[in-house]
């Protein structure tokens, strides 16, 4: 589409909203808070969608956030506060004050520095509320990716190793930790060291460990699923068969991809 076509559309998107909210039962009883869990469930729906790399389903996802970008601004519109212009122009601002390098007189030649400045920008917008290298990072991440967003964070200034190398030593040396801890207690904290380095080596070494355990989720499921499927055709229960009977399935299955 031409971005004359691509207003029009986004207008009648907002359009739809306002009817929406005036006349539909449901959408008039919701809230800010009560939206939050769809939304998150829509990111998550976003994220298989890309994992999977479907077009046509990320496409959809896209559509349903951007909906529910809409109508936080609609509720915000009602409540007098903001309305989505002003969300807009907000983005426009933040994007324009944090790429220097662009609307300035910054240099930055490579994605680093990018990313560099864009992490001493947003550390310099917080002021006095916010000044952390690491305050930036939602507590509500899951584990590995808020792990990997925290290293990321370190990286920009400087608290880093230099190269994927020097990490995996860290990561031998936790793991050497975990092997000898004795109580239960201590062998959750040396694990959780050891996934931490190891979240790290896989940064350095260009590997995002979210997605790759998620890739790793999806092949099991569909592993899983086709042994399910050949245990049935040979008219048994996987809960009846040894984990020897199991594993041989599993290896032809493995084989055929």
């Amino acid at each position: 589409m031409k971005k004359e076509e691509i207003l029009a559309q986004f207008s009648s998107l907002l359009d739809v909203m306002d009817e929406l909210r005036t006349k539909c039962p449901w959408d008039k009883e919701q809230t800010w808070e009560t939206i939050r869990t769809l939304t998150i469930e829509e990111t998550y729906e976003l994220s298989d969608a890309i994992i999977q790399n479907d077009a046509t389903e990320i496409k959809k996802e896209l559509g349903d956030l951007l909906l529910h970008i809409i109508f936080y601004s609609k509720i915000g519109a009602e409540k007098g506060i903001f309305d989505m212009g002003d969300v807009t122009k907000s983005l426009i601002d933040k994007l324009k004050r944090r790429h220097p390098h662009i609307y300035g007189t910054v240099i930055a030649n490579n994605a680093n520095k990018v990313k560099q400045n864009w992490e001493q920008i947003k550390l310099t917008e917080k002021g006095n509320k916010k000044n952390g290298v690491l305050d930036g990072v939602p507590k509500g991440l899951t584990g590995i990716v808020k792990a990997f967003r925290m290293q990321e964070k370190a990286s920009q200034v400087g608290f880093d190793w230099n190269n994927p190398m020097d990490a995996f030593k860290k990561v031998e040396e936790e793991w050497a930790e975990f092997q000898t801890a004795k109580t239960q207690s201590e062998k959750i904290g040396e694990f959780g060291d050891y996934l931490f380095a190891l979240i790290n080596y896989a940064r350095l070494s260009g590997i995002n460990s979210d997605d790759a355990l998620e890739l790793t989720n999806q092949k099991f499921i569909r592993r899983f699923k086709r042994i399910e499927g050949m245990a049935e055709d040979q008219g048994k229960s996987l809960k009846d068969m040894t984990l020897s009977e199991m594993d041989a399935l599993w290896n032809l299955v493995k084989k055929s991809e």
